[in-house]
């Protein structure tokens, strides 16, 4: 049996039946803080748009990295910008509370391989005359 998804004692349910001043009481300070000054212009549209197409295939394309996961989001497909590509990302419920950005990286890692050519006294080539 799978174990129901709860944060802070509270089912998602629950969660999406609090208003955002309510929620943020649950949420870490950052978060808190986040909230309770108020979305931007641009988590206010893009809250309308998730609202409007949940029910729907349709992904939502986005810059908002700083938007926090709200439990109304649950459910939704959201294209994140990374700085090149367009990530798509499924919102689910152990997402709640977190910004978008950490779905998303920006950079890669790093692989390294071998050294080329003159990178180093003994890859240069020539043999040594002693």
């Amino acid at each position: 049996m799978a174990k129901k998804f709860t944060y802070k004692g509270k089912t998602i349910e629950e969660l999406q039946q609090l208003e955002i001043s309510q929620f943020a009481q649950l949420l870490p300070a950052r978060q808190r803080r986040t909230l309770l000054r108020g979305l931007t212009q641009q988590q206010k549209i893009l809250l309308l748009r998730i609202k409007k197409y949940k029910g729907s295939k349709k992904t939502i394309k986005t810059h908002v990295r700083d938007m926090i996961v709200l439990p109304e989001m649950v459910g939704a497909v959201i294209n994140i910008y990374n700085g090149k590509d367009w990530v798509p990302v499924g919102i689910i419920e152990e997402m709640v509370g977190h910004y978008l950005g950490e779905f998303t990286l920006t950079r890669r890692r790093v692989s390294h391989s071998a050294p080329g050519i003159g990178a180093t006294k003994s890859s240069s080539g020539q043999a040594s005359a002693k």
